[in-house]
């Protein structure tokens, strides 16, 4: 089929990611993934969970936000509601346990890493670029941290993936996905392994020929977002 943009259904939108974005944070990066804009800024905290107290791991977690006029029409604040939606809450937590995989939180000594990935523009994929950007801003504050050995196993990323007037295509904007047959999300490792893969029926099912070219698609595409990560953290 023909996407708005010109792309082929196994490309994904133009990604770029932008370290060191803000100032005070021990890791940070500004993600572009076509429209989609996020803010990721990773900070270091002494404090960890009751229930890992004297156990010498460490905890990854993470807190994703959309801003108000990040979207097509205002999105009110949910500080405002006093509680959080059903999707943050979703999200954050798919957030965490990605960047969690990537890590030996053994070798965290007891330290709590807190990911704050901050939506300004939303076109799509605004949960995919949030775990490829916390990943960078993860590894930027493990090294402030100066550890004694690198708890990073691998790195991760996300992309969506969508099935649109019966065709597979990856790395959907906000016009593709509010119309697509099957919403689909995968994590996966620059190994290749997948870490997690959603798949939702919202007006269709997914045969397992299209599940297979989903994740082929998506296993293709992160190799470009994975360059990326490891020209910003090997350098």
């Amino acid at each position: 089929m023909t996407r708005c943009d010109g792309r082929t259904n196994e490309k994904i939108r133009k990604f770029e990611i932008i370290p060191d974005y803000l100032q005070h944070a021990e890791g940070s990066c500004l993600v572009n993934l076509g429209n989609t804009k996020v803010i990721c800024a990773a900070s270091v905290d002494e404090k960890i969970p009751v229930f890992l107290r004297g156990t010498g791991r460490g905890w990854i977690t993470a807190e994703y936000s959309l801003l108000p006029r990040s979207t097509c029409t205002r999105t009110d604040r949910e500080a405002v509601k006093g509680k959080q939606s059903g999707r943050t809450h979703e999200i954050q937590r798919l957030i965490g346990r990605s960047l969690r995989a990537a890590v030996d939180l053994t070798l965290l000594n007891e330290k709590q890493i807190k990911v704050d990935c901050d939506v300004i523009q939303a076109d799509g994929g605004t949960r995919t670029a949030s775990i490829c950007g916390a990943c960078v801003a993860l590894g930027q504050a493990i090294k402030w941290m100066n550890l004694p050995k690198n708890p990073m196993k691998h790195l991760v990323a996300a992309i969506s993936c969508g099935l649109v007037n019966n065709e597979v295509l990856l790395d959907l904007d906000y016009s593709e996905d509010s119309k697509a047959q099957v919403d689909a999300n995968f994590i996966m490792t620059e190994t290749g392994q997948l870490v997690e893969a959603q798949a939702t029926g919202e007006q269709g099912t997914l045969s397992d020929e299209q599940l297979f070219q989903m994740i082929t698609f998506a296993r293709n595409g992160l190799q470009e977002i994975f360059e990326i990560q490891k020209s910003i953290l090997l350098r």
